[in-house]
């Protein structure tokens, strides 16, 4: 419930000159194994991964020391799929969301499958992620 809290606050403080982001407007998942979490908001899709057998890129400059960096991968409505740099964690978030089922909104959608989350938007860009490996497209 606290990672949820965390959560729903991180992303309303990233509301520039609009509303602030509801907590009912983001809805939190989770593999069946526990291993990511994820969020969904009107206009961010991001999944954390706990424990994972790969490694981010090289931290970018504009990634400040005191966060963290490749816990995760997100997306926008539009554009490419990024790493995060963020101090919080999508990690709990929600409920485990069922192999074969999918979340959706604000154009964007998560497909939960025994090899991982498929996560793609409006544009056809996405990210899968897993324990194993991870892939940007």
């Amino acid at each position: 419930v606290m990672n949820r809290v965390f959560v729903a606050v991180a992303l309303a403080g990233t509301a520039v000159l609009g509303a602030p982001v509801a907590a009912a407007d983001v809805v939190g998942f989770t593999s069946p194994s526990g291993n990511i979490g994820c969020i969904l908001s009107e206009d961010l899709l991001r999944c954390d991964v706990a424990t994972r057998d790969w490694s981010p890129p090289p931290r970018p400059a504009d990634c400040p020391d005191f966060t963290d960096f490749g816990q995760g991968i997100m997306v926008n409505q539009y554009g490419p799929a990024r790493f995060v740099c963020a101090g919080d964690t999508t990690l709990g978030a929600g409920p485990a969301l069922p192999y074969g089922q999918f979340e959706a909104g604000g154009g964007m959608s998560c497909n939960s499958e025994p090899s991982g989350m498929r996560c793609s938007n409006s544009d056809g860009h996405g990210f899968t992620i897993s324990r194993q490996a991870y892939s940007l497209f």
